[in-house]
């Protein structure tokens, strides 16, 4: 097998794992509206669930992105797999707020064993001039994550399923493609003879470094923390669309119009092409300028979500169009900045420096659920959250905007 053959072995192999892990995460948001009625609770008690997810899966990002840096992609990944099937099938059969909140926050740390470790493999099997377009490919498989999730959602509440199915039938694809990836993945190249070399990356660092070390460098990195920050934006205003559009289409009776779901369908399916799209134009148009991509995305994204808001509930197309195309534009730019990680850290610190800025993502989205929950709660309208998204966008832009014009990259 070439060299060639090889990445593109490891990278769909990690593609197709990843694609499946969403089931055990974005199932939530279609089991609220049934959830809050069975347990009488309101949707800011809904937000503080999601909370502790997302700070689960944030401190997970801390703790994994610095293990991915030592430990083996092979063996994480598949064991936040099963880790976290256990905590869904746990939830479906639990009876309270504190069981549901308690398993959902152990299960934001599980999903967290995945991301990190293969986004190493990715950084160790493709070279730099390319991470553009491997890391496209790796975040177009987490945003058709989203599609299958909503998909399987979809049918089984067509079906009339209870909620608690939501947490057992989709959460099977994940446990196949976690074996798949066990046994096919391998964490790096093999030592390469003169005819086999490719472009592959340099030999992996292998010098003795501390955990806290790798930290260190992470954090006096001005820029990569800005870039953090930025990052940290455009995840709350994806989760907020993530998790609150099935709900802001779920009031609308849909019992009676059906169709509305499959509305929402449209907005994963845009975040997955916007995903590969961002990663091939950072490359090629932008000419690896990932910030000015980054900038271009988010600041399109909150004019976008702004239409979503004044437009008519009843035109059904012109919402599933501004639903692709704001999945497209608020998701795509998340392609453009794992490269940064690369870009701007050394080797040895790559694992880490993604576990971060996956970490201050998922603190920023954690955040927003509670306060989406609230403006809701106190507007009446679900459709009030897409003019504080907007805002969350242009922060975003501002944000990566601020980084250092003459960042070189790293040795």
């Amino acid at each position: 097998m070439s060299s060639r053959t090889k990445q593109w072995k490891m990278l769909l192999v990690t593609m197709f794992c990843y694609l499946f892990f969403y089931t055990g995460r974005h199932n939530f948001g279609w089991a609220v509206k049934d959830i809050a009625a069975a347990l009488h609770i309101s949707y800011t008690t809904i937000g503080w669930i999601s909370f502790s997810m997302l700070i689960g899966y944030s401190i997970g990002q801390l703790v994994n992105g610095n293990l991915a840096d030592k430990l083996s992609a092979r063996f994480m990944v598949p064991t936040g797999a099963f880790l976290s099937i256990a905590a869904n099938v746990g939830i479906s059969f639990s009876t309270s707020t504190i069981q549901i909140m308690v398993l959902w926050a152990m299960n934001g740390y599980f999903q967290s064993m995945a991301w990190a470790p293969g986004s190493k493999v990715i950084s160790n099997w493709w070279s730099k001039d390319e991470h553009g377009k491997a890391f496209g490919f790796y975040t177009m498989a987490a945003g058709l994550s989203s599609v299958v999730t909503y998909l399987f959602s979809i049918l089984l509440l067509q079906m009339h399923v209870d909620w608690r199915m939501l947490f057992r039938l989709p959460l099977i694809p994940l446990a196949f493609a976690a074996i798949i990836f066990l046994i096919l993945i391998r964490d790096r190249p093999e030592p390469l003879t003169s005819d086999e070399f490719l472009k592959i990356p340099e030999e992996m660092n292998t010098s003795e470094d501390s955990w806290l070390t790798r930290y260190k460098t992470v954090l006096k990195n001005g820029n990569f923390l800005k870039a953090s920050l930025s990052f940290g934006f455009e995840s709350m205003a994806r989760y907020g669309l993530i998790f609150w559009v099935p709900v802001h289409y779920l009031g609308k009776g849909w019992k009676d119009n059906p169709q509305y779901l499959w509305v929402t369908l449209l907005l994963p399916i845009g975040m997955a092409a916007g995903a590969i799209s961002f990663g091939t134009l950072s490359d090629s148009f932008f000419k690896g300028n990932r910030i000015t991509s980054i900038r271009l995305g988010m600041i399109i994204s909150a004019i976008l979500v702004l239409l979503v808001y004044i437009s008519p509930a009843s035109n059904l197309i012109l919402g599933g169009v501004l639903m692709f195309l704001s999945g497209f534009f608020v998701y795509g730019p998340q392609a453009n900045f794992w490269p940064l990680s690369p870009q701007m850290l050394p080797k040895n610190t790559i694992g880490t420096g993604i576990g971060f800025m996956n970490m201050s993502g998922y603190l920023f989205a954690a955040l927003g659920e509670p306060l989406f929950g609230f403006i809701i709660d106190t507007t009446g309208s679900t459709a009030s959250i897409f003019v504080m998204i907007s805002l969350i966008c242009l922060l975003s832009a501002v944000l990566i905007s601020t980084i250092n014009k003459s960042m070189h990259h790293c040795p």
